[in-house]
């Protein structure tokens, strides 16, 4: 029977409640004056939401669909499948696109890195397909997996036609949506930023007239004037009207403004910029890498090895604002007294607990940091010889 054997450590910590990004974060919106259909604004390592206007409203996103386009080629990337240096193929399909484009004629290759910059900074209709094609086999199946992934992130009002975000029938998304995405793309790749912060660039169509250079210039206002910009995708169509998620990050905190249906181009970038401000201005990350949890090994009963090492499994974030009480918060650690083998590294071996006020307000799980398989007949005759010649 497992047994815990907690040790209760108080720290001081600047952070809010468990409610208080919704209930006490959030300002009305007469006070925020968002004009656009829907916005929100959530931080990236919490997840945490501190303002939002009709966050879950089916919207045309546009081009901002990129997002998810852009998620799938890093995780690509991640593993292995494709290279920056790869070659990339434009078909016929991928070259008749329209809309936005860098103008990629049929045959013509570009490397990865290439097309990425023509969908992060010229929001390339045409790249985007070429991509998906090179991923997944066909456009079809790519947006089959941007759905799947869609569902993942726990995107419950998003449906993709097609992988760049032009216009067509049952093509929706929403505000928290594109958030959820965007989170995602800029917590877990944040070397987007390298290709969505990039003002002005070129490239060089190879075909068979020869070559020819291509400027790229960046959608994003903001990364021009923006302190702590990193990006991330704009969007617009006549249906859509003009769409934007921006990322910011400053002091330790991403924050995400997700701008849809502003009625102009100029209100979707001040209106995200407005966003951003007020989370800069309020708002705050507590980190704790609970570098302070040390203590004997665990007992492993019925392993190859008497006793197993423990870490905690992730940094705890939490999303606080200013004029909180930093004395009114309290860390439980609670660890197993012992553990049966086999053990798996990363196995649950204990928790720890962050409260406020007798509220708990986050937890983060201590495991084990080591494989200990279980002890057949063999190592425990070995072990009982070893014993008996000693």
């Amino acid at each position: 029977m497992k047994r815990f054997g907690a040790l209760f450590v108080s720290v001081i910590l600047l952070m809010n409640t468990l409610f208080c990004v919704k209930v006490y974060a959030a300002p009305e919106d007469n006070q925020m004056n968002i004009t656009s259909t829907s916005a929100v604004l959530i931080e990236g390592s919490t997840g945490s939401i501190i303002y939002e206007k009709n966050k879950d409203e089916k919207l045309k996103p546009a081009s901002i669909t990129k997002i998810m386009t852009l998620l799938l080629i890093f995780e690509a990337i991640d593993s292995g499948k494709i290279k920056l240096t790869d070659e990339v193929s434009v078909s016929e399909h991928a070259a008749s696109m329209g809309g936005s484009q860098v103008y990629l004629e049929p045959f013509e290759t570009q490397t990865v890195d290439t097309m990425l910059k023509c969908i992060s900074i010229a929001s390339a209709n045409d790249a985007s397909v070429a991509m998906a094609e090179k991923i997944a086999g066909s456009e079809e199946e790519f947006v089959a997996r941007m759905n799947a992934r869609a569902k993942e992130l726990g995107m419950l009002n998003t449906h993709f036609v097609n992988c760049c975000g032009l216009d067509v029938d049952n093509h929706y998304s929403t505000a928290y949506d594109v958030a959820l995405m965007s989170r995602e793309l800029i917590t877990k790749h944040p070397e987007i930023s390298n290709y969505s912060t990039t003002w002005m660039d070129s490239i060089t169509h190879t075909t068979k007239k020869g070559q020819s250079e291509f400027g790229l210039t960046n959608t994003n206002k903001l990364i021009k004037h923006y302190n702590g910009i990193t990006g991330l995708k704009t969007g617009s169509t006549s249906l859509a009207k003009y769409c934007l998620s921006a990322t910011a990050k400053r002091n330790g905190m991403d924050l995400i403004a997700v701008i849809m249906a502003a009625p102009e181009t100029k209100v979707r970038f001040f209106e995200a910029s407005k966003l951003l401000d007020y989370g800069f201005a309020n708002c705050s990350i507590y980190r704790d890498a609970n570098k302070d949890l040390q203590g004997e090994p665990l007992e492993v009963k019925k392993g190859v090895a008497a006793t197993v090492g423990y870490k905690v499994k992730d940094e705890f974030s939490y999303l606080c604002l200013k004029g909180v009480n930093p004395d009114d918060i309290t860390k439980e650690i609670a660890i197993y007294d012992n553990v049966t083998a086999p053990v798996k590294e990363n196995d649950k071996v204990g928790e720890v607990t962050y409260k406020l006020g007798g509220n708990k307000i986050g937890t983060v799980d201590i495991v084990a940091s080591e494989n200990i398989a279980k002890a057949k007949f063999k190592d425990y005759f070995l072990k009982a010889l070893n014993e008996l010649i000693l």
